[in-house]
This record gives C-alpha cells, sequence and structure tokens, in this order.
C-alpha cells in the first residue's frame, strides 16, 4: 500500500540488523570472514542477489557509480541467494562473481539462511544499514540507486556529528586475473572466412579465432569498459553477448551493459552504434523510433529474421526489431511482465529471453528463466515447445510436455528443422525435435554453455565456465541421462484460504512524492500459477492494495505480482523535476493451510518492512 507519512520520522526505525550468515562463505574478501560487527562505523548495503537474474545485475551496475563516490564510508555486500540448483554451488558463484565484474565482498547464502532473517520474498531487494547496526531502509526491484545515494548522504552526514561514522578502505579484495585466451565467453559466430568470432564477456571484447577455435587472429575492443566507437583498437564494449552476420557481411553485437547495438565492419575493424543511447529503458519509456534516440534494456542476443534484426531483450522481458532501412526500434513482441504466457505478440510472456536461432518459419528463442525453449510465428504468435514456468526446472527428457531444462542461455538451428539448446545451468547440449516432440540430450559435462555453432557436421560449443570453445560431433542417438526435476527452493508462505490481503509497501523516497500530474502513478498486475489459485482479484489496477480470494480446492501455487510506482522530485520551485520509475515483480509459492496468514505484504520502496 501507498504510505505518504514523511520520510525522515519512519527512517530513523531502531530496528536491529539481523546478523550475517552463509554455508557458501565470503567471496572477495582475501579469505576472510565478516561479521556485522566487524563493519560497524560504516554504512552497509546488502545487495540480495541472484546470478540467473537479470534485474540483479543491473542492480549490479547500478552500485558501481555510489560505489566509488562513497568508497571510504559506504560497504555493498553482495547476499548470493540463489533460486537454481546450480546457483547453489559455491564454485559458480565464484564464477558469477568475476563474469560480472562484482567488486565487493560476496556472502554465499546457498540455504537462504540471511534471506530469511531479512524476510525478503524478490530478487533483487537492497537493504541499507546504518553505522550503528540498524536496519533503515529496504528497496524490492532496481532503480533504486537516486533514493540510496541521497539516503547515504544524510547518514554520512548524520553520523559524523554524532562521531558514529568510520572513514577508511573497504574490505574489498580483488581477486588474482586469470591468463586464459577468453574469460566467460558469452556467444560465438561462425564468419564466412571459417573463423569465429566470440564475444569475449568479461574482457569487454570481440575475439576473432582461426577455424581450430583457439588460435587468436585479433581482438577488437580496447577491454577497457565503455561505450565509444572508433577502430579495432580504440571502440569499447560493456559486457557484450549476442552476434549476427547481416546482409551487407557486418556483424551486429548485442553491446549487453551498454543497453545497446554495435555495428562491426569486418574489412576495417570499425565500430559503430546504431542502436540505444546507453542508457537502460524504463517504464514510460518510448518503445519505438530512430534506434539512437530510444533507450534498450540489456539486449543479450540477436538474430537476423524476415529483413530485421530481432534482439533478445532479456532486461525488459521483451523481443524487439532493428530495422536496418529505417533505422528504427520497436517492440515486436512482450508486454514486460515476468513469466511464460502463450498467444499473440502482443499479449506473450517471457522471462529474460537470452538465446535467438532463426529459420524460413520460426523464430527460436531460450527463455531462461522459465527454463523454456519457445518459438515465434511469421504472424507473431508465441509458443512454447518445452517449459512450463518460472519455478520448474530440470534435466529430464521425453515428450516436450513433460521434459525439463535448467536456465538454458542459447539455442542452435539444425539441418534437420530441431534445434539444439545450450542448457547452461544443466551443464549439456539438449536437442529438440518438432517432428516428434521428444527432447533428448545430445552432451553432458559442459562447464556452462551459453551458445553453440554449426559447423558441417560438427557442432562448436561456447563453455563459458571453462573459457573455451569445444568440438563435438552431432551424434546418430542422444545419450541418456538419469532424470532430475527440481521446483525452485525458496519456502513456500504459508496462507489461509479465501481472502488474502494483498498489500505493496511503497514510499517514495524523500524529497519526492507521487508524481499524479497525469493521472495514477501507481499500477498493480496480479495473476496466478495455476489460474485456478485466484478466484477473485486477477488483473491489473491503480490501487496498491487489492484484496484476493484464494481457492480452498487448490492446495498450493504461485501468485505472480508486478507493481509500478513513479515519483518526482518535490520542489515547487523546479520547474522540470527529475522523475523515477520503481518496479518489481514478484513470483510468491503460497501454501494453503487454515493456520495461514491472512495479509501478504510486499515491499516496493520503504523502511524496515
Amino acid at each position: 500500500m501507498t504510505d505518504s507519512s514523511p520520510g525522515p520520522t519512519r527512517r530513523r526505525a531502531r530496528v536491529r540488523a539481523p546478523e550475517l550468515t552463509g554455508k557458501g562463505g565470503w567471496l572477495n574478501t582475501g579469505g576472510k570472514q565478516y561479521r556485522l560487527a566487524d563493519l560497524r562505523g560504516r554504512i552497509v548495503i546488502l545487495d540480495f542477489w541472484t546470478f540467473c537474474c537479470v534485474n540483479c545485475l543491473h542492480v549490479v551496475d547500478e552500485l558501481r557509480e555510489l560505489e566509488d563516490k562513497h568508497r571510504d564510508t559506504v560497504v555493498v555486500i553482495g547476499v548470493h541467494s540463489p533460486k537454481f540448483v546450480h546457483e547453489a554451488e559455491h564454485q559458480a558463484v565464484i564464477d558469477a562473481v568475476e563474469r560480472y565484474g562484482v567488486e565487493h565482498p560476496v556472502l554465499d547464502d546457498p540455504e537462504l539462511a540471511t534471506w530469511k532473517q531479512y524476510a525478503v520474498r524478490a530478487w533483487p531487494t537492497l537493504v541499507v544499514i546504518d553505522p550503528e547496526g540498524y536496519v533503515v531502509a529496504q528497496h524490492a526491484g532496481e532503480g533504486h540507486a537516486h533514493a540510496i545515494e541521497r539516503l547515504v548522504t544524510e547518514l554520512e552526514a548524520e553520523h559524523a556529528a554524532k562521531g558514529t561514522l568510520r572513514r577508511g578502505d573497504g574490505p574489498y579484495v580483488a581477486p588474482e586475473p586469470e591468463p586464459t585466451v577468453l574469460r566467460f565467453p558469452g556467444k560465438a559466430l561462425l564468419l564466412p572466412s571459417g573463423n569465429f568470432l566470440v564475444s569475449d564477456t568479461t574482457r569487454h571484447q570481440l575475439v576473432e579465432l582461426e577455424a581450430d577455435g583457439e588460435s587468436v587472429v585479433g581482438r577488437i575492443g580496447s577491454g577497457v569498459r565503455g561505450l565509444s566507437d572508433g577502430t579495432a583498437d580504440t571502440a569499447t564494449f560493456n559486457e557484450p553477448q549476442g552476434l549476427a552476420l547481416l546482409d551487407d557481411g557486418s556483424v551486429v553485437v548485442a553491446d549487453t551493459v551498454n543497453h545497446a547495438l554495435r555495428r562491426l565492419d569486418l574489412t576495417s575493424g570499425e565500430v559503430t552504434t546504431f542502436a540505444g543511447t546507453g542508457r537502460q529503458w524504463m517504464q514510460g519509456d518510448h518503445t519505438s523510433g530512430p534506434g539512437r534516440e530510444v533507450n534498450l534494456s540489456s539486449p543479450w542476443d540477436v538474430a537476423w529474421w524476415q529483413g530485421k534484426v530481432w534482439i533478445a531483450m532479456a532486461g525488459i522481458h521483451q523481443l524487439w526489431t532493428y530495422d536496418p532501412a529505417a533505422g528504427t526500434v520497436s517492440v515486436a513482441a512482450g508486454t514486460t511482465n515476468e513469466g511464460l504466457v502463450d498467444g499473440p505478440d502482443t499479449e506473450a510472456w517471457f522471462a529474460q529471453p537470452s538465446g535467438l536461432a532463426a529459420t524460413p518459419d520460426r523464430l527460436w528463442l531460450a527463455d531462461s528463466e522459465t527454463s523454456a525453449l519457445r518459438w515465434v510465428a511469421p504472424d507473431g504468435a508465441v509458443h512454447t515447445a518445452v517449459g512450463t514456468g518460472l519455478f520448474d526446472f530440470g534435466h529430464r527428457d521425453g515428450a516436450a510436455e513433460q521434459a525439463l531444462l535448467q536456465h538454458p542461455l542459447g539455442v542452435t538451428a539444425l539441418p534437420d528443422g530441431s534445434v539444439a539448446v545450450s542448457d547452461t545451468y544443466n551443464h549439456a547440449l539438449r536437442r529438440y525435435d518438432p517432428a516428434t516432440g521428444e527432447v533428448t540430450t545430445l552432451a553432458t559435462d559442459l562447464r556452462e554453455p551459453s551458445d553453440a555453432v554449426l559447423v558441417g557436421d560438427d557442432i562448436v560449443v561456447v563453455e563459458s565456465a571453462r573459457h573455451r570453445l569445444t568440438r563435438l560431433r552431432l551424434p546418430e542417438e542422444a545419450i541418456r541421462v538419469e532424470a532430475v526435476a527440481h521446483h525452485t527452493q525458496r519456502a513456500a508462505t504459508e496462507v489461509a484460504p479465501g481472502r488474502l490481503q494483498l498489500d505493496v509497501i511503497f514510499q517514495a523516497p524523500a524529497g519526492q512524492k507521487l508524481d499524479t500530474r497525469y493521472g495514477p502513478s501507481t499500477r498493480l498486475l496480479v495473476s496466478s500459477t495455476p489460474p485456478e489459485l485466484l478466484v477473485d482479484g486477477e488483473g491489473a489496477g491503480t490501487d496498491l492494495s487489492r484484496a484476493l480470494e484464494l481457492n480452498p480446492a487448490v492446495p498450493e501455487g504461485v501468485l505472480h505480482v508486478s507493481a509500478m510506482a513513479a515519483s518526482c522530485d518535490d520542489d515547487p520551485s523546479n520547474e522540470y523535476p527529475a522523475c523515477h520509475v520503481h518496479q518489481q515483480d514478484w513470483g510468491v509459492p503460497v501454501r494453503l493451510t487454515e493456520a495461514g496468514q491472512d495479509r501478504l505484504p510486499l515491499v516496493l520502496a520503504g523502511l524496515d518492512a
């Protein structure tokens, strides 16, 4: 619900921060283990994240400037709280911290112990702890860096005056770099020359390799994070991913963290930008227009289909297109709501589309957060071949309706009309045959495969976490593996059947107010899996509180909640106040019991709720 009470009064609520515990221990600290008492005197920001979550990766990037500006007073601690089974593996967390350039301490919490202590319900969630060890703010979702920056400045002044602020170096210790040719490569492309072009994601470069997949021909990009055009030596990227060959012989690059599409001239090595502004798309931004004037959001892969560049816009759960002839971008499918819903392009829901492969009659896509293989027909209709939703995953072959994947990031069209799926968190290459509706396993023991390209009778797999390309012969028959099914390990919230009061708690940050200039400034969308769980309360509205009616005949399920609130600077003298959109999607597993709670509070932005 909306709370318009003054921010500073509630911000000083005295709630002691629970201890930080995690069975996996600490990363980026040089081997030292920390307790909250060790950080007394510093402003601590806990970032509850999981590395599969693109919104979490957005927050990692949002915090970089704040960390740098307040390095002597602020300590950011990532609390890694896994969704998928693979994310609970300690080595996978180590890899992710390096892959995404996380430059602060990380607590590996595979059993969600600290998550539960802080009553976190969504990835990502930020919690601010003052220098005396008290929780003073909590924000779910992304886009809160401006509010936290203001709060940090206030806390610095307050605790400097009290003598409780301690300045100095933080606990972050950078790991030693590894001397590999590639470092967490993302995607690969077979060039007309027979060489490979690989997005060397963590090093912010593109690398051309000879046909052996190992010998370096050249590198494109300086290797420093940035967004600048220029020559192969001077141009800069920021965690590039997808690659696609265009009709004119150039290559389009999904420059993911720059929220941009780049063009590489293979002849000259020149890099230019033809879509994106370098800023992340947020609710209310334009969804079509000249490519250089419209914001994008974490484009993860690209493919040439039907005369356009199709973009897997992972950051906002949509597909977009770029029209080279007109120089424009536009939304092609998806609503920005996260989930698995088929249907017409304007009604479909996606969940971090991360891999694309085009055939004449279909655009295949790996929909990573729903662990699904999906496809788009020429008429724009969206279909699901494999996958059931946000919380079901595993490694199981067989009929498509019961087969399971685990967070796939890549898909590759095969000559016989089937597709190979880079089943990333299962460390496997899978195959789906539309003719039979069967899913089989082509190869296992691949370390986080993120893409694959066909080369004659072979398939070359990007083994991202082994930092290499691996060539495999396509087998006559798939190998068999033991079937494993999983459901997300998050504990279900016990709720009472019947009436459930849903309250999304939002308090405009200090110095801001709800933006009501053009009508309601809030939005709430509610649905459920299975749909029968909700007797009443489904759909969209502008009130952040809603009475739901749960079906007592459905023992458990998932409530899908999407909330948005807009706030602007509260300064009457400013004719053009800065405005901000706060948005978060929750998938809340629930179990119906007579002793369960009858109210479900979710914090969008507020204080120690």
